[in-house]
């Protein structure tokens, strides 16, 4: 029996008509899925659109109209000055947040045993996913903390920058972009513990000793050993923080945080 053919005019439904892609969405495309995939963070800063396009391959154009795509639909915005950087968390969740705990100093205590559970999580999974270069990238945050010839101004900037590096190294984007809803929070808190609630020497051997062990296991795949060494190290802070800072602390307090690096 011979095969049948269709009628001319007539279609088979089994198959589709195949939509034509513009190269700049397909940008888009690629870049959306760094995002989502964690590369790329909140508040990074990315290449120039003459970089970006010979890394791509493609042309300016095609790069500058997949940039303004994603800034229509806010996944990317503008710097002052140039460049393009990925959205952080909205504004005014961060300011309403910090209205919350400055109001009341028990929400903030809610807010370190979220934090600690989420840190643990973190470390778990970034002992299972992250990669050389994010395992390389945690060792280079311990080894700013240990080097005994950096000035103890920095030590708050360099604890935060140990804990992004290891919401980096999770791969979680939802994860990251929560960090970045808690960061100006996050670095009145560190900032507060470092120079105030643990602001001996002893405490500074102890914070890098419990850091050292979070990125050993982390180093080597250990996720419930990294776990286990962020569970102690957060039971060790808020533990402290509600016997030492009952009364409230003024989260203040130290100097200023050296803007951490989101790259």
């Amino acid at each position: 029996m011979p095969p049948q053919t269709l009628p001319l005019g007539k279609f088979d439904t089994r198959f589709q008509e195949i939509q034509r892609e513009r190269v700049s969405e397909r940008v888009a495309q690629e870049l959306l899925r760094l995002i989502a995939g964690g590369e790329l963070a909140p508040g990074e800063r990315l290449p120039g659109e003459r970089q970006l396009a010979e890394m791509m391959n493609v042309s300016r154009v095609s790069i500058r109209a997949a940039l303004q795509q994603l800034k229509a639909q806010g996944f990317v915005s503008a710097v002052q000055g140039g460049g393009t950087r990925i959205t952080a968390a909205a504004e005014e969740i961060d300011a309403g947040l910090s209205a919350l705990i400055r109001a009341n100093q028990e929400n903030l205590r809610d807010l370190m045993e979220l934090r600690a559970y989420l840190e643990v999580w973190a470390a778990r999974r970034a002992a299972s996913r992250a990669s050389p270069r994010q395992r390389d990238e945690i060792d280079q945050r311990l080894a700013a903390m240990a080097d005994p010839n950096r000035s103890k101004r920095h030590k708050a900037e360099d604890d935060l920058n140990f804990h992004l590096a290891i919401a980096k190294a999770s791969g979680s984007a939802v994860y990251l972009h929560l960090t970045s809803v808690l960061r100006d929070i996050l670095e009145e808190m560190v900032i507060h513990h470092r120079y105030t609630l643990y602001a001996t020497e002893e405490d500074d051997k102890r914070f890098l000793e419990q850091h050292r062990h979070i990125a050993e296991a982390i180093r080597v795949g250990d996720a419930e050993g990294a776990a286990e060494a962020m569970a102690e190290h957060m039971a060790n802070v808020n533990a402290k923080y509600q016997r030492d800072g009952s009364e409230g602390p003024a989260l203040s307090e130290g100097p200023p945080l050296t803007p951490v690096d989101r790259g």
